[in-house]
């Protein structure tokens, strides 16, 4: 395969020098300087490389440079819109959804694509779709929390979250 120039990360095209069989975790921390994405299992076990491919959550520890090209890439770096937080960030904060916060990125990045899709989903929805992402402090009631509360940041009109 051809080496690999340009990307499209957080709404910039990025020029970069890597074979096409390179990590886009790599990538992102080594070559762009974004760490927010971490490295946990390298195996895509763990979400915490998690980032948003054209609006779905990926494991960039396992999806090769190569195959995204072309796609719009999301980091942590790149989720809010402005100055302010994103709604994720912000309700994570006021949740206190995070103790060590290694995972945090990932755990925040798999909810926006779950929240695109489910925009009022119950705590056993949020539960469900949060099953890959491993947080070994325990904050997991936490983290359901932040993403009900951003839920209801994202969608004003919602009439509370479902239970």
């Amino acid at each position: 395969m051809a080496p690999v120039t340009n990307l499209n990360v957080n709404g910039s095209s990025r020029t970069i020098d890597a074979d096409a069989d390179t990590s886009l975790l790599s990538v992102l921390r080594d070559q762009l300087d974004l760490t927010g994405t971490k490295y946990g299992c390298g195996e895509g076990q763990c979400g915490a490389c998690t980032v948003l491919i054209d609006g779905n959550s990926r494991r960039s520890c396992i999806t090769q440079v190569g195959t995204v090209g072309q796609k719009q890439i999301t980091t942590i770096e790149g989720l809010a819109q402005g100055e302010g937080l994103h709604p994720l960030q912000q309700a994570f904060l006021e949740e206190a959804a995070m103790q060590c916060a290694y995972c945090t990125s990932g755990m925040i990045m798999t909810a926006a694509s779950f929240l695109r899709a489910n925009p009022n989903p119950s705590a056993a929805d949020i539960s469900h779709s949060m099953e890959g992402n491993i947080c070994r402090c325990g904050t997991h009631p936490r983290i359901v929390a932040a993403i009900q509360k951003a839920a209801t940041m994202l969608n004003p009109t919602m009439k509370g979250a479902r239970r």
